[in-house]
């Protein structure tokens, strides 16, 4: 039979349509099973957050359930990463203990014997009182917890005559069920010894005090904020204790004895000492302090 060019030509241009068709309807169809980076997958492939064609089809294959997008952490989130944590400051002694000697000598249960409910604590040379200084690096670190999205509790705010005894201190933390503790100080040492510390429970199994479940996570809270306070600070680890480490084991503190929630103290340095006395009583030396403390406690509730 003769070759017929008109047949021949109307047959290829029926091929072309009904390819073009497949390649359209594959296209609406974002791919069909084409490999990531090829035609097939183009615009949907290395998208964040999303579930690529090939993912899905393997997951149909094993008879697993199809992969959820993993979420993008928005700029609220970023920007607030304490969201949802709960902290307690608690600011070392009260300015009105001074005016209550007889209420707050009489003595409370710590597990391991009786204390005193609380003490005046100490004072540089020239009268500026640990109340004072405790009050205002823990108004300090609460706005920056704040600014992280925390919540933060106080145990006191100067709005009582008075303590709160140590006791009450403790349960303050307990009852807000805290992820983190943070007891705000300054040491009354000889002159010479400088530099801070940070007080850890110790593993303390009597009357009304267990420690057990916190000593480990204490201890991890303690070595991030004295890892931090250096380095906001430039202050050196005590030189008097803590062989060098900054960090030091106490049994004979209510506070800690009876917290059920990782709790530490902060010595931020020497009120006895003029070199450490001087770095106490500057303002931007103390946002440096309520900095560090912050960041300790960032690094530890964030793993």
């Amino acid at each position: 039979m003769p070759y017929d060019h008109r047949k021949d030509h109307r047959n290829t241009h029926r091929k072309i349509l009904t390819l073009a068709g497949s390649l359209v309807a594959c296209a609406a169809l974002a791919g069909c099973g084409g490999t990531a980076g090829s035609a097939g997958t183009a615009g949907t492939a290395g998208t964040a957050g999303s579930v690529t064609p090939q993912r899905t089809a393997d997951a149909k294959a094993t008879g697993s359930p199809t992969p959820e997008p993993t979420p993008e952490p928005t700029r609220a989130q970023a920007a607030r990463p304490l969201s949802g944590r709960t902290i307690v400051i608690d600011p070392g002694h009260n300015p009105g203990n001074f005016q209550h000697s007889r209420e707050i000598n009489q003595k409370v249960d710590i597990g391991t014997g009786r204390k005193e409910c609380d003490t005046t604590g100490t004072s540089t040379d020239a009268g500026y009182t640990e109340a004072a200084f405790t009050l205002d690096v823990s108004h300090r670190l609460r706005d920056l917890l704040k600014a992280q999205g925390a919540k933060v509790v106080l145990t006191h705010d100067a709005e009582r005559p008075f303590g709160p005894c140590i006791d009450e201190r403790a349960r303050t933390g307990n009852t807000a069920r805290a992820d983190a503790v943070v007891s705000v100080h300054a040491d009354g040492s000889a002159t010479g010894h400088r530099g801070f510390h940070v007080i850890l429970p110790a593993l303390v199994t009597s009357g009304s005090a267990d420690t057990t479940k916190i000593v480990g996570p204490s201890r991890t809270l303690g070595e991030d904020i004295a890892r931090h306070f250096a380095r906001a600070t430039g202050s050196a680890p005590a030189n008097y204790l803590g062989s060098g480490t900054g960090l030091d084991v106490r049994k004979d503190l209510g506070g800690l004895n009876l917290s059920n929630v990782p709790k530490v103290f902060v010595e931020c340095g020497n009120m006895r000492d003029p070199k450490d006395a001087a770095l106490l009583t500057d303002a931007a030396w103390r946002q440096k302090a309520a900095q560090g403390i912050a960041d300790g406690i960032g690094t530890y509730l964030k793993g």
